[in-house]
């Protein structure tokens, strides 16, 4: 137990946590109808947007080479950068879509959303897509999106932990507005149940699966103690909340959480392997060790969600595989047609 509460005291800082081919490019107002995220569905968000794998091949071939050298020398000095802009991502496109929104200063007559309950002291990373943005302004000016800069840093994030990787579609424009208030209200809260959390992935068009795979981001990053208090209520009560928790992981995590702030008290999503992008996530959800009440709720919810849980728990290959593809189709919920190609990530031209 010690050993255990000893791993937990690393660091106390602000959360944050917590690439098919050219010639056959996505037009999603055309594939997507019915909120499935299966061909005919629509996404809901806006889909004015054609997007391809290749864009940049020859406009500016140098964008993917530029971004992974960025992503690689971030993570390399800060592994937990990794995640930061693995979520980056994730916040960016689930609100009103994968358009940079979430890059956005405050400025005179815009209100970003950075300030938003579920970004405010916990989103990092801003200074390494300003970096991307710069250098490849230099080589390409006003051709890559700070939208599609997230993508593919997102992606190398992955590959640079040791996940899989996949092609990424570009051809996303950067939103001149921002939303504050669909920040606040679109973003899965860490105590989501099942049912909300198919909820809010099925109205923009992703399935169980691609929720349950996309939660496996969680393999990497931290979380404060504030994000997962309502894991600590079985020992509070005598009662544990869910069938098969793991008490004496509980106890670890009351321990950390009452000897330092909780504010500002941080641990691992995964204390195993926590710089590593492996199906890890999935054991420790079987074990009760999930961390936010929101992941531990897969293993024990829903017979479904446990069910995709054990697959991936036991073979890691579907797991990489479902959340490429899944990475894929998030990535293709585009914004509206209020849009650029900005010269700085943090403002619009």
């Amino acid at each position: 137990m010690k050993k255990l509460f000893n791993l937990f005291l690393m660091l106390f800082a602000a959360m944050p946590i917590l690439s098919l081919s050219e010639s056959n490019p996505t037009n999603f107002s055309e594939t997507c109808e019915d909120g499935s995220g299966e061909p005919g569905s629509s996404f809901g968000i806006g889909f004015d947007l054609v997007l391809d794998f290749g864009l940049y091949r020859n406009s500016c071939p140098e964008a993917e080479s530029i971004v992974y050298s960025w992503v690689q020398t971030a993570v390399l000095q800060d592994p937990r950068m990794a995640a930061s802009l693995l979520r980056l991502h994730f916040h960016d496109c689930f609100v009103n879509g994968c358009d940079a929104s979430v890059l956005l200063d405050d400025t005179e007559g815009l209100v970003g959303e950075k300030t938003a309950p579920p970004n405010l002291k916990s989103l990092r990373g801003f200074e390494v897509i300003d970096s991307i943005k710069s250098d490849l302004e230099s080589v390409c000016p006003e051709t890559v999106s700070c939208a599609d800069i997230l993508a593919m840093a997102a992606r190398d994030s992955v590959v640079v932990s040791g996940g899989p990787s996949w092609e990424v579609e570009v051809g996303r424009k950067d939103s001149r507005t921002a939303s504050k208030q669909a920040a606040t209200t679109g973003l899965p809260s860490p105590n989501s149940t099942v049912p909300t959390l198919i909820s809010v992935f099925q109205k923009l068009g992703l399935s169980q699966t691609d929720m349950v795979a996309l939660s496996g981001g969680h393999t990497l990053g931290k979380a404060r103690c504030t994000s997962f208090t309502a894991r600590l209520l079985p020992l509070q009560t005598g009662v544990p909340a869910n069938h098969g928790d793991n008490l004496d992981f509980l106890e670890s995590l009351q321990q950390l959480c009452s000897t330092v702030d909780p504010s500002v008290a941080i641990t691992q999503l995964d204390l195993v392997t926590p710089s590593t992008f492996d199906n890890q996530y999935y054991v420790n959800l079987l074990s009760g060790e999930g961390l936010l009440p929101s992941d531990q709720a897969l293993a024990v919810q829903d017979p479904g969600t446990r069910a995709i849980v054990e697959t991936y728990a036991a073979d890691q290959s579907v797991f990489f595989e479902d959340f490429k593809n899944a990475m894929v189709k998030m990535g293709g919920i585009t914004g509206g047609s209020n849009s650029e190609i900005r010269r700085n990530c943090r403002m619009i031209n």
